[in-house]
């Protein structure tokens, strides 16, 4: 599974670690996060996260 970066604040969603702090359980893909998700560090919606290179 990929790994996608915040274009705001350059955390990185890991799908393996997923988001436990907000709900979401480990192994969940980023495209698999619910459309209202947001960068836990900043904010920023799900579309504004590019995929790690």
């Amino acid at each position: 599974m990929d790994k996608y970066v915040c274009t705001a604040c350059g955390y990185v969603y890991d799908p393996e670690i997923g988001d436990p702090d907000n709900g979401i359980a480990p192994g969940t893909s980023f495209e698999n996060l619910p459309d209202d998700w947001v960068c836990p560090l900043c904010g920023v919606p799900k579309s504004d996260f590019e995929k790690e290179e």
